[in-house]
């Protein structure tokens, strides 16, 4: 995940609305982010969404992006999906994708 082949990265953090609580969903967005060579973290909050920071090649960010906005886990039904702070960055600033508590 190097800029040396002019691949732009990002970083971006998002809040994800709808029925997403629980393990699943945040096991299947770390299984996503890792699976498309992502890093970032995720986590539930007290007011029942989900929220975290991606980070990687801007191309894979927004394939991300698509994932949180329509799939999400099996048994999630997402009704809003939302990105902010949206900004490039020359290298990552997180290791792996991890849960947060």
């Amino acid at each position: 995940m190097s800029d040396s082949a002019g691949t732009k990265l990002v970083s971006v953090d998002f809040e994800i609305c709808g029925n997403v609580q629980g393990v699943c969903f945040r096991m299947y967005t770390e299984q996503e982010g890792l699976r498309l060579g992502l890093v970032g973290w995720v986590k539930n909050t007290h007011s029942g969404t989900v929220v975290g920071t991606v980070q990687g090649p801007e191309d894979i960010v927004e394939e991300m992006k698509v994932w949180l906005r329509t799939e999400g886990s099996p048994s999630s039904r997402i009704t809003k999906a939302s990105f902010t702070n949206q900004r490039d960055v020359n290298k990552l600033e997180i290791s792996g994708f991890k849960t947060r508590y």
